[in-house]
């Protein structure tokens, strides 16, 4: 990969829907090293608004985009089971691809991004913003620096709401083939947390129920998990919350430590409690911020690393195949879920 560092970094934007708003504010902000130079969708009040938004050339077909496009990167903020036709062409044309959560809903799909990608020479990017959370980096550090001594027990609890309005809106939500459910869609970047923060996982036993929305695929879900250290924990995922959105959060018990990390999307530290002191144990009050967005504000930052990889300035924090982490870890939950068993890990 040649680096780009005497000029902007051209973005193309696929998919102009709920998400796009956070990818475009994102590159705005970084508007000294990046720009946005098209926008595609095939919905068109929504590409007229983005367009009208950001000043960039619209497209209604990715092929036509490809075909014309000045772009160096090109953003899929489109359904997740788009994205890997969607990414193959995109590498096959020569761009960078930077893919929203989750990458695929299939597994082997998965591996054909990444396949694509590296056979190409290009990039492939998967956002997981929630990773560039203040409260979830001193986590992540605390873990690595083995405050806890041996973890015991972790949880992760995602309770939110989405009523049968949301899915309405949008005729692939909830479906099999494009979305996935709560745990593909809302709960990825915490199922990303069980590997990320935590470490490799041996086996899950997932329980699904689609309990009261009418989609395909669950809006309620538990999981057990064991990882390979011996500890053990569960995620527990709902989009039936009444009345609003009420926790995302993800909690360890270790010999040595107690912390949580809560709030509506891991922006709260609750419970910080060590036996030894550390630096850190003074950023506990700042890093903690208040939102009512289960999104976060961890785009920029990502877009950052984004940016200065193509640059040729860093790696990526995540690429494609950190995107896999996670996307095993689903596929597991789904499988043992369907089939009423333990599924081990990895799965090949």
């Amino acid at each position: 990969m040649t680096p780009i560092s005497d000029r902007k970094i051209r973005f193309a934007l696929v998919g102009c829907g709920r998400i796009s708003k956070n990818h475009i504010a994102a590159i705005a902000q970084h508007n000294d090293r990046a720009e946005l130079v098209e926008v595609c969708d095939t919905d068109p009040a929504a590409l007229k608004a983005a367009a009208q938004a950001t000043g960039a050339t619209p497209y209604a077909s990715l092929t036509d985009m490809l075909a014309n496009s000045t772009a160096d990167a090109v953003i899929l903020a489109t359904p997740s089971g788009l994205h890997p036709w969607q990414a193959i062409e995109v590498a096959q044309s020569g761009r960078h691809v930077v893919s929203e959560k989750p990458m695929a809903t299939r597994w082997e799909d998965g591996k054909r991004m990444v396949k694509a990608c590296d056979e190409a020479g290009v990039r492939l990017f998967v956002v997981k913003q929630n990773r560039r959370n203040a409260t979830l980096q001193l986590l992540k550090r605390a873990v690595e620096e083995n405050r806890f001594g041996r973890i015991y027990m972790v949880t992760v609890n995602v309770f939110w709401t989405r009523p049968q309005e949301y899915y309405d809106a949008a005729r692939w939500r909830g479906k099999w083939e494009w979305d996935g459910g709560a745990f593909m869609n809302q709960a990825s970047h915490y199922v990303d947390l069980l590997d990320w923060i935590i470490g490799p996982v041996e086996s899950v036993y997932s329980y699904t129920g689609t309990l009261a929305r009418r989609i395909e695929a669950e809006d309620t879900g538990v999981t057990a998990l064991r990882w390979r250290h011996g500890a053990m924990g569960s995620i527990n995922v709902t989009m039936l919350t009444y009345p609003q959105n009420l926790e995302g959060s993800i909690t360890i018990l270790g010999e040595k430590g107690t912390a949580k990390v809560g709030g509506v999307a891991v922006n709260r530290i609750d419970e910080w409690k060590f036996a030894e002191p550390h630096p850190d144990d003074d950023n506990v009050r700042e890093a903690s911020y208040e939102t009512t967005s289960v999104y976060g504000f961890g785009h920029p930052l990502y877009y950052d690393n984004v940016i200065r990889t193509l640059r040729g300035e860093c790696e990526p924090e995540t690429d494609g195949r950190e995107g896999l982490q996670s996307l095993a870890l689903l596929t597991a939950m789904y499988r043992s879920a369907r089939d009423g068993v333990r599924v081990p890990l990895p799965l090949d």
